[in-house]
């Protein structure tokens, strides 16, 4: 009978005889980008839900609220210039987000030596279990919006310069209103398990301190919520049109 090999394999070693190890980003510099790029991204959205009820005061207004956007930084940068800086960023951010959240749920993963039997109530939440899914949603729902509202390359008016007139247009199409809406409401239980994560790295209570962050980040999430949705279901019910 053959006798089984005691031999395994040697890792690779450095001439110092230290054990090589592939090269990978530190799981504190993810957490870093994590955190910046949720910060930038959570300030994009409380600035652009802001400008969106900027519709609710007529159609001047909002397409001022609009050339204002398209004309910021001139003469230093041409027209659309600094517009098309942020919407870049944006998209790298948003990027960047996923990656390094996919990278930080691997790695916890594979540290894991055995899986929960059980998770706590937080922890097995919707929003904790599609943190990295509704990330991807959102993501993807961006470049629709973009090249809808931005392009104008799906928007059934598609007039640069009559901001107004192409977001009633759109948001006169129940089959849109409904993808926005569903979109907004992913970004809601995104942020909210992100809030809630992002006040209780600042430190550990009670339970009733545990409890106040919940109500705030779900405070968060559900005016954040109510914002967006207000402008199309203004529009599909002709309130705004």
């Amino acid at each position: 009978m053959a006798v089984p090999s005691l031999t395994t394999a040697v890792p690779p070693r450095t001439p110092t005889g230290r054990v090589r190890r592939s090269p990978r980003i530190s799981s504190v510099i993810l957490k870093a980008v994590m955190a910046v790029t949720g910060l930038a991204l959570f300030g994009f959205v409380v600035a652009h839900m802001v400008g969106n009820l900027k519709i609710f005061f007529g159609a001047e207004s909002f397409d001022s609220y609009a050339r204002f956007l398209r004309t910021v930084g001139e003469p230093l940068i041409p027209e659309r210039g600094l517009l098309w800086i942020m919407r870049i960023g944006l998209l790298v951010a948003v990027f960047a987000h996923i990656v390094a959240a996919t990278m930080l749920a691997r790695r916890a993963r594979r540290a894991r030596p055995v899986r929960y039997h059980h998770r706590s109530k937080v922890q097995g939440s919707y929003a904790a279990r599609t943190m990295r899914w509704g990330g991807v949603i959102i993501a993807l729902f961006v470049l629709y919006h973009l090249m809808d509202l931005t392009l104008l390359w799906l928007n059934p008016h598609g007039v640069h310069g009559e901001a107004y007139n192409n977001v009633t247009s759109d948001f006169q199409r129940w089959p849109v209103v409904l993808v926005y809406t569903l979109a907004v409401l992913t970004l809601g239980f995104h942020l909210r398990h992100g809030v809630w994560s992002a006040l209780r790295s600042l430190g550990r209570g009670r339970a009733r301190t545990e409890a106040r962050l919940r109500l705030i980040a779900l405070t968060v999430a559900v005016l954040i919520c109510a914002g967006y949705l207000s402008v199309p279901f203004a529009v599909l019910t002709g309130l705004v049109s």
